[in-house]
């Protein structure tokens, strides 16, 4: 095992503290690849022989520091590459490092689903399913050819490789990506549409706001429903494809007409995003936006306007984020989310 997958356990409105937090596993290795907006690949190969300790050791050290020097907890999957590590983290607790050594792999991925593997998307699961395919135990002994013909060549032959745990990934340093995230969590798996776009609604105020407080612009947003795991979830992808049974997640990301802060553009373009979905008695677990391609306002353009609608909007709005400031992020919001 050389490689950690490390997610922190961080609010969603403090991933400003994410550099910092990679900086804590750079005292312990210069390979570290971030994964906004909470979370790290850190590849410990050098460090194991420098420090004389094993991956799992360090793992252990790296969360009493995180917790010591930052008060955030984490939760770290370890394997001998990054996939692995990465599939490990979605069985980590807070306090025990979910490994998977190199002699486990096969083991460890046999049971799982088609659709738990990494780079495989709910149109190839359902292919392969259809096929008998369903768990990565019977994909890996699958023939290749098999496999080629059902999802093409260069992708059959990667599947191939990853069922039977060759992971040729490597974890690549790189810098945080200027990203800000949110996400609204239902109490209960929730059907009803109005109550997943005030969500949105609710969501794209809250990234609008923080935005605006740090005077930066976003050029693209993410929408991320997360489904209950239950055989009766039922949506419509946008694509027009019934799906059902075994699509926890479904993300979707559109490139804004002109990079905005303002929260009405905000919300009509996750309310785009959403309506595309064509969502059809789903039962959602929460949502989650992320605003993508941070830059400053000041290097932003924006397209002059005669509509005063549009003007007075933008002004109401400037004085909504100055009451904020002031008495609270509740001191100001639409109607819809106050009833």
């Amino acid at each position: 095992m050389t490689v950690l997958c490390v997610r922190f356990r961080l609010p969603p409105a403090h991933e400003a503290a994410l550099p910092g937090l990679l900086g804590l596993l750079e005292e312990f290795t210069p390979v570290v690849q971030a994964l906004p907006p909470d979370g790290a690949l850190a590849d410990l190969r050098g460090a194991e022989r420098y420090f004389g300790r094993t991956a799992l050791e360090l793992a252990s050290v790296i969360r009493v520091r995180a917790l010591a020097l930052h008060g955030v907890d984490c939760v770290i999957g370890a394997g001998p590459g990054p996939m692995v590590a990465r599939m490990a983290l979605r069985d980590a607790r807070p306090g025990l490092t979910r490994a998977v050594p190199g002699d486990g792999v096969r083991e460890f991925l046999a049971g799982r689903p088609v659709i738990a593997l990494p780079g495989v998307g709910t149109r190839s699961a359902r292919t392969l399913c259809e096929y008998g395919l369903d768990t990565l135990g019977r994909v890996a002994a699958a023939p290749l050819s098999t496999l080629q013909r059902l999802v093409g060549a260069r992708a059959g032959r990667e599947l191939h490789e990853k069922a039977n745990g060759i992971d040729r990934g490597r974890v690549v340093p790189n810098a945080v990506s200027r990203s800000l995230a949110t996400e609204r969590p239902f109490t209960r798996d929730e059907l009803d549409p109005d109550r997943h776009r005030r969500a949105l609604l609710s969501a794209t105020e809250e990234l609008g706001a923080r935005l605006r407080a740090l005077d930066q612009v976003c050029r693209g947003l993410t929408l991320t429903v997360r489904y209950a795991d239950l055989p009766h979830s039922r949506l419509r992808s946008s694509g027009g494809t019934p799906m059902s049974g075994g699509t926890p997640v479904t993300t979707r990301t559109r490139t804004l007409p002109e990079p905005t802060a303002h929260s009405a553009e905000l919300t009509r373009a996750a309310y785009g995003l959403y309506e595309a979905l064509g969502l059809q008695r789903a039962r959602v677990r929460a949502i989650a936006l992320r605003a993508e391609g941070l830059d400053p306002a000041e290097k932003a353009s924006h397209q002059l306007t005669f509509d005063p609608v549009d003007e007075k909007a933008r002004r109401i709005e400037e004085v909504a984020d100055r009451a904020r400031a002031k008495f609270g992020p509740r001191a100001v919001m639409p109607g819809t989310l106050a009833a």
